[in-house]
């Protein structure tokens, strides 16, 4: 497969002591592979240690404040299709997510597929223990059987994308926030008829740090989940059906700020939210 054709993001929100270890350590299998991060409101040095590599192949998006893993997540997906690469792999920047199978991941690639790390599957391992390995079986479990998708995993950011399928799918109707969007990219991907794949990972806490999810979206996630089967139930799934590139809200105006871009505009309810910096237009 050709590096040049794929894109590795990075979701960061104060991850100082672990962003340049791990784009080390994908380095060491991709000397040369692009990589894109986006980090949120990190005022301790994230972005200064990835200027300091001096690395022409890694482009970092600095937001002025934390706008979220799911907005972080979204704009990963546009940013891949408007710079017109074929595959993009999302993980998260804090080693839960070992690059150490990347490879595993990619061997999997297609453009009618869509890859997922897990963490349930055969020959799979996850360092969660006590309460948060039961919330996580237990929301795998649940999101699963209520969306009767055929994965062992479905919550995880660690996949690999086809930019053939994210071009057909409706980004103003992409609303959840946090894991939510996951779950919902996932049962997108089925609507899709994609080949659902997924790979045994090896699940690790975070390396450095503490962990950063906000304990509301566990709720959040829950009626997120409710919404999306009753839309499934009720109302019909519009794709684009076509591979041609997603008009990305055209008819809008221009962020305030020189340095965004209008087609990085998400909507939120009646809202249009600027992925790049926050700015809201009603």
């Amino acid at each position: 497969m050709n590096n040049s054709n794929i894109l590795i993001s990075l979701s960061a929100y104060k991850e100082a002591e672990n962003i340049v270890k791990i784009t080390d350590k994908i380095r060491s299998q991709f000397p040369t592979i692009k990589i894109l991060i986006v980090n949120d409101e990190s005022y301790d040095n994230t972005e200064k240690l990835i200027q300091e590599k001096n690395d022409e192949n890694i482009t970092i998006i600095q937001r002025p404040k934390k706008l979220g893993l799911g907005t972080a997540h979204k704009l990963s997906l546009i940013y891949a299709i408007k710079n017109n690469y074929e595959y993009l792999i999302t993980m998260d920047a804090d080693f839960s997510h070992d690059p150490v199978h990347l490879r595993e991941l990619l061997e999997q690639a297609g453009r009618n597929n869509f890859v997922i790390g897990s963490r349930f599957c055969n020959g799979a391992k996850s360092d969660y223990r006590g309460l948060r390995k039961i919330i996580s079986i237990c929301g795998n479990f649940f999101a699963r059987k209520i969306l009767n998708i055929k994965l062992n995993e479905i919550t995880t950011y660690y996949r690999v994308y086809s930019t053939k399928l994210l071009k057909k799918l409706p980004f103003d109707e992409l609303n959840a926030q946090g894991y939510s969007l996951g779950v919902r990219l996932v049962w997108l991907m089925k609507k899709l008829n994609a080949n659902l794949i997924e790979v045994p990972i090896h699940f690790k806490d975070r390396n450095k740090g503490k962990s950063k999810i906000p304990k509301l979206q566990i709720f959040i996630s829950f009626f997120d989940l409710l919404s999306i089967k009753l839309k499934d139930i009720f109302i019909k799934q519009k794709f684009y059906e076509t591979d041609e590139t997603y008009k990305f809200t055209n008819s809008f105006q221009n962020c305030d700020k020189k340095s965004c871009d209008r087609s990085f505009l998400a909507k939120r309810k009646q809202q249009w939210v600027c992925l790049l910096c926050g700015n809201i237009y009603k």
